[in-house]
C-alpha cells in the first residue's frame, strides 16, 4: 500500500506542479477537473439519500465556468448563482412524485453543488495574483507538509482522541505537529522562494492559518463520509482514495488563505 502511495505521489506531484506553473487556462482546467470529480464524489457519498446528481453535477460545473469567466461585480453573480441553483432545485422538486424529505435532498444537492466549486475557485482566483505561482505553490507545499507530518507523528505518538466519532486515527498529537511543522514548511518556502514576496512574520501566519483551516476541512470531509458509510471518497488514485481526498484541505483553507492574505497585503 505504501508503495502504491508512492508512486501516485510521484506521478501526481510533477504533474500539478506543471500546471500551477503554467497558470491560465491550463491551471483553471486542473481545478474544473478537481472540483468536478470532488462534487461527484461527494454525491456519490450521500447517494442514500438520492440527491439529484446530475442537476447538481451541470450546475456545479456550470458555476465553475462563471466564477471564472465572469469576472466583474463577484457578489452579485455569487448571489444570481444562489437564486438560480435554488429555483432549479425546488422545481425538480415540485415536480416530482413523492416530495418526502425534500429538503434534506435540496440542502445537500446545494450544499455539493455551490460550496465545494466557489471553494476551490479560490485556488484560481490566487493563481490570478501577480505573485500567484509561488503563493499556489506555497500552499500546496504546506499543506502537503503538515498533512505528512500530522499522519507520521499521529500514528507514532499518538495517545489523545481528536474527534473519536468522526475520525477515529486523528489525535491532538498529530494535529500539534501538523501546526507546527505547517509553520515550519511557510517559513523554509519564504526563505526558499518567497522572501521577497513574504516577511517572516507573514509566513508564519499564512503556516498557522493553512495548518488549522486545512486539518479542519479534513475533519469536515470526515464528517461527510462518516455519514455516507464509506472510508475513502472514491478509488481513482491508487493508494490515495478519491480526489475529494486529495483535496479536501483546500476546501477551508483555500477561501481563508485568500482573504486572510489580502488582509496581510
Amino acid at each position: 500500500m505504501l508503495l502504491v502511495r508512492v508512486l501516485t505521489a510521484i506521478t501526481g506531484i510533477p504533474l500539478v506542479f506543471a500546471c500551477v506553473y503554467c497558470g491560465g487556462i491550463v491551471f483553471y482546467g486542473m481545478m474544473f477537473f478537481v472540483s468536478f470529480l470532488c462534487v461527484y464524489e461527494y454525491f456519490i457519498i450521500l447517494k442514500k439519500y438520492n440527491p439529484h446528481i446530475f442537476v447538481s453535477l451541470v450546475m456545479s460545473a456550470a458555476f465553475f465556468i462563471f466564477l471564472y469567466f465572469f469576472k466583474n461585480s463577484p457578489i452579485d453573480k455569487i448571489i444570481v448563482s444562489v437564486i438560480v441553483m435554488m429555483i432549479i432545485l425546488f422545481g425538480v422538486e415540485i415536480f416530482k412524485e413523492n416530495p418526502n424529505l425534500c429538503i434534506v435532498r435540496i440542502s445537500l444537492s446545494f450544499l455539493g453543488t455551490f460550496f465545494i466549486p466557489l471553494a476551490l475557485m479560490h485556488m484560481v482566483y490566487m493563481r490570478n495574483l501577480k505573485i500567484g505561482m509561488k503563493l499556489v505553490f506555497f500552499v500546496f507545499i504546506v499543506v502537503w507538509t503538515l498533512d505528512t507530518a500530522a499522519y507520521a507523528f499521529g500514528k507514532i505518538f499518538g495517545r489523545c482522541k481528536l474527534a473519536r466519532n468522526i475520525s477515529p486515527k486523528k489525535t491532538v498529537e498529530g494535529v500539534i505537529a501538523g501546526i507546527i511543522f505547517g509553520i515550519l514548511g511557510a517559513v523554509t518556502c519564504r526563505f526558499g522562494f518567497m522572501s521577497n514576496i513574504l516577511t517572516l512574520r507573514n509566513s508564519v501566519i499564512l503556516g498557522f492559518v493553512i495548518a488549522v483551516t486545512g486539518q479542519f476541512s479534513d475533519l469536515s470531509e470526515s464528517i461527510i463520509k462518516r455519514d455516507g458509510g464509506v472510508k475513502d471518497s472514491g478509488r481513482i488514485l491508487p493508494g490515495h482514495g478519491g480526489v475529494f481526498d486529495r483535496f479536501d484541505s483546500y476546501i477551508f483553507a483555500a477561501p481563508t488563505v485568500y482573504y486572510v492574505l489580502k488582509l496581510l497585503r
